[in-house]
């Protein structure tokens, strides 16, 4: 057996495989028993008899055969439990896998835990009524960050090599951001969200909590591709993995903007940003350019288009489910009681305006630096809304 947690990339990990460094079996044991040991409160569901089962047998020919993987809590997995990190849907169990699962299947991985979110995805840390808060890898008492936030608390802390995510409004980002992992929020609809997808808010995408490029490669190797349970899932793109490091970048435009024209980031990680931007800018050989930001701000549309998805959620168990719900969740159905269609066609008029603005920005530049969250992480257990630490973040036009 292997003396702790393997602590490298999940790509490493199947190489270690392949070798004969360890087996399967062996590296699904170290995690269960550091799960077992943590305090991070990340892990909502542990499934390890059909992860033994999964891991004695695993082909590690294939992509991510044999490795431990967790799945994030907003995410089905057959026969798990189908909360959503709420109280209200607490006994609710998933009927089948989501689509992104299935093909973690398929590439070989061992689905094992399932990992800690904010209720419905809706705040930007990782704090519920159903399971608590969960804490940051980095600081016991801090926030990692959501809503994936017990993905990346898995991930960086060092009890699963690898977890899935979700990101709408920044919940891939945010907790890679606080937790020092990659977070890669790719292009609507390059992975598919479906069976029983909801289309609004047009803006939730999948993807990993990852501690490589490489990782987040083969990830998306793995799993985009057209899939007819979600119409707007993209067609298949390939090589990911393969195609690293062979992009030409010498003189694309980038555009450096720390607060995107709104945020507030706090001057300390300015500085930061400010030293890794022109590394960046030196090292690619890019061409800076200056473009001015001024996105429409659009707080109450974009409460607006989530809340559609949630208020279907929920159905005919609102209001009485109302005291099971998290105060920002409780917040958002009030609000939601007073909204129209007249506030609808403002939702829509306003993503058309945003699309407009990113058109018009990506004319410019093809790439935006800009900080992921401007300021640190909170505690974990604060009510209010939480600041966010400044690590990089890069906007291209696809990925």
């Amino acid at each position: 057996m292997t003396p702790s947690p393997w602590l490298n990339d999940a790509v490493s990990l199947v190489d270690a495989f392949r070798s004969g460094t360890i087996s399967p079996l062996e590296a699904l044991e170290e995690s269960l028993a550091a799960i077992a040991s943590s305090q991070l409160n990340a892990i909502a569901h542990l499934d390890a008899d059909s992860a033994r089962a999964t891991a004695a047998t695993a082909d590690i020919s294939l992509p991510f055969g044999g490795v431990p993987m967790g799945i994030k809590e907003l995410e089905d997995v057959q026969g798990w439990p189908q909360t959503e990190a709420s109280l209200v849907f607490a006994d609710r169990i998933a009927s089948n896998d989501s689509i992104q699962v299935q093909r973690l299947r398929a590439a070989g991985a061992v689905i094992a835990a399932q990992t800690t979110a904010s209720e419905f995805g809706g705040i930007n840390c990782t704090r519920t009524k159903l399971h608590g808060a969960t804490h940051n890898p980095w600081m016991q008492g801090k926030t990692p960050g959501g809503s994936s936030g017990g993905s990346a608390a898995a991930v960086a802390g060092g009890l699963l090599p690898i977890a899935s995510g979700g990101d709408g409004g920044g919940s891939i980002r945010i907790p890679a951001g606080f937790t020092g992992l990659l977070g890669l929020k790719g292009t609507f609809g390059r992975i598919p969200r479906g069976p029983h997808a909801m289309h609004p808010p047009l803006t939730v995408n999948l993807g990993c909590m990852a501690r490589s490029v490489r990782d987040t490669a083969r990830w998306f190797d793995v799993c985009n591709g057209f899939s007819p349970y979600d119409t707007l899932s993209l067609p298949r793109v390939q090589n990911w993995e393969a195609q690293l490091g062979t992009m030409n970048l010498r003189n694309k435009r980038v555009a450096i903007v720390y607060d995107l024209g709104s945020a507030i980031v706090g001057p300390k990680q300015i500085a930061v940003l400010e030293d890794l931007a022109k590394f960046l800018v030196r090292e690619a050989q890019l061409q800076q350019v200056d473009v001015h930001i001024a996105f429409p701000q659009g707080g109450l549309e974009w409460a607006m288009s989530n809340l559609i998805g949630l208020a279907g959620e929920l159905g005919d168990r609102y209001p009485a489910c109302e005291g099971d719900l998290t105060g920002e969740i409780q917040l958002g159905m009030r609000l939601a009681q007073d909204l129209s269609i007249t506030s609808a066609g403002a939702t829509e008029l306003f993503r058309a305006d945003m699309n407009f603005q990113m058109a018009e920005i990506f004319n410019q530049t093809d790439f935006i630096i800009s900080a992921t969250n401007p300021s640190v992480s909170h505690n974990c257990n604060a009510t209010s809304r939480l600041n966010r630490c400044a690590r990089i973040s890069v906007t291209s036009t696809t990925s």
